[in-house]
């Protein structure tokens, strides 16, 4: 189960993003999303539990809880959408 961790101190790594989740059992991956310009945290992150029963324990005690001073949002991760390469216009008129 991939799970999306959001409102993450900017201090938070992926290894303490595994730590608090291999409390609740095994965790395949864990990474925190960083700026590519800045290299800094976005603030949220992912990690993925092949457990289904272990994950929704880990979502159900994590979500709201207090990470550094700051209560985090967990929540099963929605797929990505497909993005299209193409610039959207909203105005066919415009001449620019």
């Amino acid at each position: 189960m991939n799970i999306y961790v959001s409102n993450l101190s900017y201090s938070v790594q992926d290894d303490d993003l595994r730590g608090f989740f291999s409390e609740y059992g095994e965790v395949s991956s864990a990474k925190v999303i960083m700026d590519k310009y800045t290299n800094r945290s976005k603030g949220f992150g992912f990690v993925e539990m092949p457990d289904d029963v272990a994950a929704q324990k880990a979502i159900a005690e994590l979500d709201g809880g207090m990470v550094e001073g700051r209560a985090i949002k967990v929540m099963v991760a929605k797929p990505k959408e497909e993005r299209s390469n193409k610039p959207s216009y909203s105005n066919s008129n415009s001449r620019w």
